[in-house]
């Protein structure tokens, strides 16, 4: 049935007058990987960072195409992840922070759905995060509601990397109850086995490739085309989560987790962080090792296969890096919870090997909006009728090297941000009660308030402010702002 649902697609396609993206009639699988929180610099092949050791992160990059210039739709999770899984703008779904009520628009569909609907079988394992609804398993943003046939997952904005066990997360409730606000769970509850909570021994990073293997496997044994999402948690707080061999070989002497007992979360919250964590930057690395580690293993399983030529894979952050863990976005200003390019700038990879040519490198400005066009255009699959992205496809295969946007947007409600060009509009409200005020001296990351204008091909992006001597350009991108926040229902 697959076989013969992509050959229609392909004769669609020849009736509109569009050429085949693929010679063969075989469907290339598609392997959708999301890192967490993944700092800018820290990939090896960027050359940004000395300390980053990522062979597994240059390999995918030298097989394809490696983005210099790419972004997420928002500079926390949950709502870039609801633009990269649907090519549009999450505030068409009223997501513009956490809480929002997620992946909601059944008009509004996501690659998964698409896919399907194409004929591919479809999975997701590891972290799923889009708001407020995503434990409710009859809500639409759960992703068994999305269009994902398989769940092997965690919900919400971190997971313990080493304890998955209901009866433990449980009885941390009830000890954490006594505790003083704020409070906040380890996150120690079983992985989503479909719609139930499973308990599970072993690494998360680890159990997620190995669940996605498992997946890909069944499906190429039965010759069926396959959508896997590989959504690690890794490298997000709380980074000090690593297995005991590791610290022991590295020398390290780790850090506890809360104890509601002994000290106030807040207390332990920040002993954890930039700059009081003398092995901050070690406990990150730590972490990068292991996510590298596992991209290996996806890559070996799929080249063992003989699926490599057969695969298009993805490799995207969820946002920018967050400097508070330790993670790099050199040569950038800022990090998660900021639209200062180090929150948006995000590492992005693509490969399709004998489509794509290798060891390629761009700088045109892309967006995680643009990997569902992509995915839509290489599988043959009928584009929805919403969406913002564009498709890479020709870009990636040379026949068109200068596909890139015009403007990207940025509106998170304390928070916006335009890119144009070299141009670059911030704003964060400077009102004394703005959540953007709060939140930020809550996570102790720095951000300036007020509005403002940069250039951004400098040696220093976004450290000298020129809206003084370019108001012409303020107003004009004060106006993007203004029609897109109209055309997207803000």
């Amino acid at each position: 049935m697959k076989k013969y649902l992509y050959l229609f697609s392909l004769l669609l396609l020849w009736a509109c007058g569009a050429q085949s993206p693929q010679e063969e009639d075989t469907p290339p699988n598609v392997l959708l990987i999301i890192g967490d929180d993944h700092g800018y610099a820290d990939l090896g092949s960027a050359k940004l960072a000395d300390d980053v050791s990522t062979p597994n992160f240059d390999r995918l990059a030298q097989s394809g195409m490696h983005f210099q210039n790419a972004y997420a739709t928002s500079p926390i999770c949950s709502p870039s992840r609801v633009g990269l899984l649907t090519g549009a703008y999450h505030q068409r779904q009223k997501v513009f922070w956490y809480g929002g009520g997620g992946i909601s628009d059944p008009a509004i569909p996501t690659i998964a759905e698409l896919l399907l609907q194409n004929g591919y079988a479809t999975g997701y394992f590891g972290k799923f995060h889009y708001g407020s609804k995503d434990t409710d398993t009859a809500h639409r943003s759960f992703p068994l509601n999305h269009g994902f046939q398989e769940l092997y997952g965690c919900n919400g904005g971190r997971k313990h990397y080493l304890i998955h066990n209901n009866e433990k997360e449980a009885a941390f409730q009830t000890k954490m109850a006594k505790a003083p606000k704020p409070k906040q769970s380890l996150r120690m509850e079983g992985f989503w086995n479909q719609k139930q909570r499973e308990n599970i021994e072993g690494f998360s990073t680890e159990i997620i490739a190995q669940k996605g293997i498992d997946f890909m496997k069944r499906q190429i044994d039965a010759q069926q085309a396959f959508f896997a999402t590989v959504s690690f948690n890794a490298v997000h707080n709380f980074t000090h989560q690593l297995p005991k061999e590791y610290l022991e070989e590295h020398q390290l002497e780790g850090y506890h987790d809360w104890d509601p007992d002994k000290e106030t979360y807040y207390d332990w919250y920040q002993k954890g962080r930039k700059p009081n964590n003398p092995e901050g930057r070690a406990h990150y690395l730590g972490q990068l090792h292991y996510l590298d580690r596992e991209l290996g293993r996806l890559l070996d399983f799929l080249e063992e296969a003989d699926q490599l030529e057969n695969t298009l894979i993805v490799y995207i952050g969820d946002n920018g890096g967050s400097t508070q863990i330790y993670a790099n976005n050199s040569p950038f200003k800022g990090g998660k919870y900021t639209m200062y390019e180090g929150g948006l700038r995000v590492p992005l990879m693509i490969s399709w090997q004998g489509k794509y040519a290798k060891n390629q490198v761009s700088k045109n400005l892309v967006s995680a909006l643009d990997v569902l066009p992509t995915i839509c255009e290489a599988t043959a699959t009928p584009l929805p009728k919403l969406f913002d992205g564009l498709s890479l496809h020709s870009l990636l295969n040379g026949s068109n090297p200068a596909i890139q946007h015009e403007d990207l947007f940025w509106w998170g409600g304390e928070q916006a941000s335009v890119r144009s060009g070299d141009w670059k509009y911030r704003w964060a409200n400077d009102s004394d009660s703005s959540f953007a005020r709060s939140s930020t001296a809550y996570e102790g990351v720095s951000l300036e308030l007020g509005q403002f204008l940069y250039q951004l091909e400098t040696p220093s992006p976004e450290v000298e402010d020129v809206k003084e001597q370019h108001p012409e350009i303020l107003e004009k991108m004060e106006a993007k702002l203004d029609k897109w926040k109209e055309e997207v229902g803000i």
